[in-house]
């Protein structure tokens, strides 16, 4: 959906020029960085929701780094329901160097997703409470209120908006590998990466 279509159309753009090219290739399908959506980026929306804390993207005025999650109330996009896939950086960036002079990633898509990972905002939401001892209070924004707002916000807003629609809502970014496709911590299980349940452990 606008305005994140001309972002996606550019990657399948040269995702195409590249195999029309016969260029070697290993395309990394890194999902949600859990820093920007989970972590130290999950900013509050000061406006809109009631002001209540959002696990999802927010490049509003007055943004600043959390220290700590919720501990008192949340705001859900959707029903929390739809699944998305949590990385840390650092994984990511492991894997990726795992993967460059892998044959097995020769003109595969390298999906990194971790079963462990792969959650719905209800279950990360679930796990933070598990952790802190106690239950949040819970906001759900229905989808018609959310895509409402893509329509009405200035960008970048609606950019970030529409990305957790996509993610979070949506469930866009959670599919089953394709034949091409090769799953990064099956090829690589020495590789100890980080489970959405130790990265909120940073928060604690």
């Amino acid at each position: 959906m606008k305005p994140t279509d001309v972002s996606f159309l550019d990657k399948i753009e040269i995702h195409n020029a590249i195999k029309a090219a016969g260029i070697p290739y290993t395309f990394v399908n890194s999902n949600c960085f859990a820093s920007f959506i989970l972590g130290s980026w999950v900013f509050r929306y000061e406006s809109l929701f009631s002001g209540s804390w959002v696990f999802s993207f927010s490049p509003s005025p007055g943004q600043h780094e959390l220290k700590t999650l919720p501990r008192d109330k949340v705001t859900i996009l959707g029903d929390g329901n739809a699944k998305a896939i949590y990385n840390s950086e650092e994984d990511i960036g492991t894997f990726t160097i795992k993967a460059v002079d892998d044959p097995r990633t020769l003109n595969k898509q390298l999906m990194i997703r971790p079963e462990p990972n792969i959650k719905s905002m209800n279950e990360v939401v679930q796990l933070w409470e598990n952790k802190i001892g106690h239950s949040l209070d819970k906001t759900y924004v229905p989808e018609s209120e959310v895509l409402k707002q893509i329509k009405e916000m200035p960008f970048p807003n609606n950019f970030f908006l529409a990305l957790s629609y996509s993610f979070l809502v949506n469930g866009e970014q959670y599919f089953e590998p394709g034949p091409d496709d090769v799953e990064a911590s099956e090829l690589y299980p020495d590789i100890k990466y980080t489970t959405v349940g130790e990265f909120l452990n940073r928060y604690m």
